[in-house]
């Protein structure tokens, strides 16, 4: 098994890495969990895979299952599910002591992230991601939330799970468009800080590599998180690409996924900062070239005015300021505060050469 330590000042916590893993969560939950009522949230395209297996093992380590089955897809991060999870824990009275399992992906991990966090004022919660997405970035750090009709992540908190229990076998019943939706989360890293795991999908075979992968990601995640929880400094840096990725989600009405809409908003600040003269135009070239060879999209038809309305709305805005991240190199980024009026002039210098803004 391989485990990385997420050591924050007052909670520790453990990201286990291991094939098979959902065989025996139940005996390794109890190891840091006692026994007690376990609310396994899934959505509908999961629970088939995976459910039987999980509860099986929860329920020979002791836990009594309480399955609450979702729909599939971003319209289940809504104030609307999240009040029937939290109804259906309270209706089998759980308690403080209770605990909730985030089995699937994102969507499922904010969900039961933030139902955890609300009831009761916060009761313990385990991720078990089955995406690469949410093995990579979003099992990890604590951000909980649901959507709100003006925006993505609008409504949420920070909470720590317990730990995070990742089994890679999960990976194979993945499409290629889910495989290169965590993709971009894991090429996001190595543009932030990690040259040899962008080495790896700039030209290697990642379909071999998906424990080196999703280890190095969460190391790096791990040491960022810890020095700063709750986003007010070095913690920005992991949204690179987010700011108009999460513009480009809205516009679609989220039918572009997450980490496509993520790599649309990397080509974007890749192709403004070597227009600015922050990035050489031949490591911009080798983001864009990256994120293609990945199936990944570098542009949107979204024009100009409606991604940078959007952004003015992005969690990440203060006030009249949002906190941009641009590349520097392959490895290094920094963080940019631009006035809102600014935004559209950085995504203007965005657009790929011969696109229409």
């Amino acid at each position: 098994m391989t485990t990385v330590t997420v050591a924050l000042t007052d909670h520790a916590y453990p990201v286990m890495m291991e094939q098979g893993l959902r065989h025996r969560c139940g005996a390794v939950i109890a190891e840091r969990i006692a026994p007690c009522k376990m609310a396994v949230i899934t959505d509908e395209n999961v629970a088939p895979l995976y459910l039987a297996d999980v509860t099986a093992s929860l329920e020979q380590a002791g836990f009594s299952v309480l399955p609450i089955v979702v729909a599939p897809g971003e319209g289940s991060k809504s104030f609307t599910t999240l009040a029937t999870v939290v109804e259906t824990m309270a209706a089998t009275k759980f308690t403080r002591t209770d605990c909730a399992l985030a089995l699937g992906g994102g969507v499922i991990g904010d969900l039961t992230g933030f139902a955890a966090g609300c009831y009761l004022r916060g009761i313990s919660f385990v991720q078990m991601p089955t995406t690469l997405l949410a093995a990579v970035d979003a099992s990890v750090g604590g951000k909980t939330a649901v959507n709100l009709d003006a925006g993505k992540n609008l409504a949420g908190l920070f909470h720590q799970p317990q730990m995070v229990l990742c089994d890679p076998q999960c990976l194979a019943t993945l499409n290629q468009h889910c495989i290169a939706d965590g993709a971009a989360e894991a090429i996001k890293t190595g543009i932030l800080g990690d040259s040899e795991l962008f080495a790896i999908y700039e030209s290697g075979d990642p379909s071999t590599s998906y424990e080196e992968i999703i280890a190095r990601c969460v190391a790096y995640k791990a040491k960022i998180v810890a020095e700063d929880p709750t986003e007010h400094s070095v913690r920005k840096l992991l949204n690179l690409g987010h700011t108009i990725g999460h513009a480009v989600e809205r516009a679609s009405d989220f039918g572009i996924s997450h980490g496509h809409a993520v790599a649309i908003g990397m080509a974007y600040v890749a192709r403004a900062a070597a227009k600015r003269g922050m990035l050489s135009h031949k490591d911009a070239q080798r983001i864009l070239h990256t994120l293609q060879r990945n199936a990944l999209p570098v542009e949107t038809a979204f024009d100009l005015q409606t991604l940078d309305t959007l952004t003015k709305v992005d969690k990440k805005a203060a006030g009249s300021s949002i906190t941009v991240i641009l590349p520097e190199r392959i490895g290094s980024c920094r963080m940019e505060k631009l006035s809102s009026d600014d935004m559209g002039a950085l995504i203007l210098d965005g657009v790929q050469e011969g696109a229409s803004a």
